[in-house]
């Protein structure tokens, strides 16, 4: 993060940039975000070759809607995520007394066409499991699709999963995490995906017994001691649903599908409001609406008045 800031733009606002993601990864407790800002800012900068206070409306504008590395013109998502990290920065640069104005306050973000999401049923997660070889890595990433639905946790807080995050009590294993918004917490780690952990370590051969406890939970198969990164096992899991004959989707899916499988064995909202760790019944409320599609009970009565 030090070297994020071009040449010209000087050694205080490349302090400036480095407390700012300071406090992205310290109030989103996502390591992912923090990257994913940490690039756009670095192309801003770079691309308009001016100090953050010297940046206008019409600089954030033409990077924002301009051609990237891919050559293609962005997607409206796209647009609104360089809005959003640019207009934060700028915002911390206000609260922070480094700048009088935010050059973002007056833009818009466009509307993004969000799809779907999707959620896998009982049958498609045993075909998913299936279509998982039973090699090393195989094992250890069937371990993490197994824990990413019975625990419902998001991407980054199981891969970012250390030894030191298991705790057995009586036999009973339990796992801390760091959530959205840094919340933490503690819960029991469902048994199989304990199991499925022992078995893809073993796989490496490790032991939960022996590992120190800032050992990654999940190894990489290069054998350096890091672990797995979210994109290699993102790219495997896109391989496990054409395998499986199954519709590819994000990892994100999975916490979907995990919500979804709650519902589907009688859970209650309020119940999968607090397995997801969501701030209120509204938020999962809408969440759920958008999974299961909102079930109408008029239409009966209206089609019978009409004959029907």
């Amino acid at each position: 993060m030090r070297a994020l800031a071009p040449e010209g733009t000087g050694d205080a606002w490349a302090r400036a940039v480095y407390a700012f993601l300071a406090e992205k990864e310290k109030r989103s407790g996502s390591q992912r975000t923090v990257e994913s800002y940490a690039r756009m800012l670095r192309d801003f900068l770079g691309r308009t070759g001016k100090r953050p206070d010297e940046a206008t409306s019409q600089d954030v504008f033409a990077w924002a809607y301009g051609v990237g590395a891919s050559g293609r013109e962005p997607s409206a998502t796209t647009v609104g995520a360089r809005l959003a990290c640019v207009g934060s920065f700028f915002a911390f640069l206000v609260r922070m007394d480094v700048l009088a104005a935010n050059p973002c306050a007056q833009l818009q973000r466009p509307r993004a066409e969000r799809p779907p999401p999707r959620g896998l049923s009982a049958d498609e997660v045993r075909r998913l499991l299936r279509a998982i070889p039973g090699t090393p890595v195989g094992l250890r990433d069937r371990a993490i699709v197994v824990t990413l639905l019975l625990t419902g946790r998001r991407r980054a807080e199981v891969l970012g999963m250390t030894v030191g995050d298991l705790a057995c009590e009586r036999g009973v294993p339990y796992y801390a995490y760091r959530g959205k918004g840094g919340t933490r917490g503690r819960r029991e780690l469902p048994r199989p995906a304990y199991d499925a952990m022992r078995a893809a370590l073993a796989a490496f051969g490790k032991d939960l017994a022996t590992m120190s406890p800032d050992e990654p939970l999940w190894p990489s198969s290069h054998g350096t001691g890091a672990g797995v990164t979210s994109g290699v096992f993102a790219g495997n899991l896109r391989r496990y649903y054409d395998r499986a004959g199954l519709p590819r989707a994000g990892v994100h899916a999975l916490r979907h599908s995990a919500a979804k499988l709650r519902r589907d064995a009688g859970e209650s909202v309020e119940q999968v409001s607090r397995f997801l760790d969501h701030s209120s019944l509204a938020v999962t409320s809408v969440y759920l609406r958008r999974l299961e599609g909102e079930e109408d009970k008029g239409w009966a009565s209206v089609a019978e008045a009409l004959g029907l």
